[in-house]
């Protein structure tokens, strides 16, 4: 019987335990899904739920709104390296793109110019198709979308690269970072234009804005001739406020080309086929390129008569640097500013001076009539010690200078009177 008491204990005893397991475990499971619900409808500084789907932020939709937009109308985006700028276009219902938001980049690497290989840190320049496939919701920099670097035109000259992106976190090595909040907005725009039937939106890098100034303030690089094709299709959106077709062929980019004969594709590397662009568009672009031509040259020479006339500055200063103190190196450097001078003065101002300095010579010579004669020694306006000595008193601050009390010259005394000259 004592033994039967100890087994019904026994087993009352693992009956218990077992209510206690169940009811321990459910309190954890219940923990577990309130922890996930709270996480679910956590909100951050950003908005609710997960990152990738939250709406655009209000101002934006406001902006929407005001511009005769859908929200789900396809988007464009322009990126300005040196000004830091990243431009989303939106199309309205009109069919042409208006300019939605500006956001300043908030960090990007390397410098002006394309991106040549894997690790250069560069960030890249020129035309890339953005699709559904190449956006990144589970970015470690908050949101992401891949740029698709290499595309075609930089796969035919030998670039290399991966995992360049736009996105978050404001820290960049290759890549064009945004804050977190403002690729947000990016972000939702985006996945907007895909639910509204996009396929692809176009991102257009460029080294600068495209305008005539910054050409001829960069007339100098190396990426020039590159730059100019990038320009033409940053011409073709200016005009036609819509993106240009992209195409590449002969390794090089082309823009809203179109195949005289129909199936035949445009190979990066091959020569292009026969084709034609809208008419309307090329004689537009056409007459924008030739204005901006002329401006380019203009402000060129303008730019290189600036960069002269600096160059001209720290030679002369480099020569009063070194000149020693009162020698004749110093003399010969003041001479050669002054010569400078001369040869840089208009043609109209030298006649003038010309005469100036004759007026002098010309004038009669008065001959006193006592018998003693004084006269001075003639100073060298021939640009001799004297007038070398006194501009480079006026000058420089330092070495013998003449008082007011010193005479430049003495007095020469003769009983000899000179004779008249017939």
């Amino acid at each position: 019987m004592v033994f039967r008491r100890l087994l019904q204990m026994q087993a009352g005893l693992v009956r218990s335990l077992k209510r206690q397991g169940v009811r321990r475990s459910a309190k954890l499971g219940a923990v577990f899904i309130a922890a996930g619900l709270l996480v679910g409808c956590q909100a951050d500084e950003y908005g609710y739920g997960p990152k990738h789907q939250r709406p655009v932020s209000a101002s934006i939709k406001r902006k929407i709104t005001d511009l005769n937009m859908s929200v789900t109308s396809p988007i464009m985006i322009r990126i300005f390296k040196e000004e830091s700028a990243l431009e989303v276009w939106k199309q309205t219902r009109t069919g042409k793109y208006a300019l939605l938001e500006e956001f300043e980049i908030c960090k990007w690497s390397g410098e002006l110019g394309p991106k040549f290989k894997e690790g250069d840190r560069q960030a890249p320049e020129g035309f890339y198709e953005i699709t559904p496939g190449l956006m990144n919701p589970n970015s470690s920099y908050h949101l992401a979308f891949n740029l698709g670097y290499p595309n075609n035109y930089d796969q035919a000259h030998g670039r290399t690269g991966s995992h360049l992106m736009v996105h978050g976190a404001c820290s960049s090595r290759g890549c064009y970072a945004m804050t977190d909040q403002q690729v947000q907005d990016i972000y939702a725009l985006a996945r907007d234009s895909f639910k509204g039937g996009q396929r692809s939106f176009q991102v257009q890098a460029f080294p600068f804005r495209m305008t005539p100034e910054n050409m001829a303030r960069h007339r100098d690089s190396e990426h020039m001739e590159f730059w100019k094709m990038l320009k033409t299709g940053y011409d073709h959106f200016e005009i036609a406020k819509t993106p240009p077709q992209i195409s590449v062929c002969e390794k090089k980019y082309v823009f809203d080309a179109v195949p005289l004969v129909e199936g035949i594709p445009f190979r990066a590397s091959a020569q292009c086929p026969a084709y034609e662009v809208n008419p309307r568009i090329a004689s537009a672009v056409s007459s924008k390129q030739r204005k901006d031509d002329e401006k380019f040259q203009q402000l060129a020479a303008r730019f290189e008569a600036r960069d002269e006339r600096q160059k001209r500055w720290e030679s002369r200063s480099t020569l009063f640097a070194t000149a020693p103190v009162g020698g004749e190196d110093a003399a010969e450097a003041v001479a050669i500013t002054a010569t400078t001078e001369t040869t840089t003065q208009s043609p109209v101002d030298q006649p003038q001076q010309t005469a100036a300095a004759a007026a002098p010579e010309a004038a009669p010579q008065q001959r006193p009539e006592t018998a003693v004669e004084t006269a001075f020694a003639p100073q060298d306006e021939a640009g001799g010690s004297g007038a070398v000595g006194s501009f480079f008193k006026r000058w420089v601050p330092f070495g013998s200078k003449a008082t007011a009390e010193e005479p430049a010259s003495a007095p020469i005394t003769t009983d000899v009177v000179p004779e008249l000259k017939p």
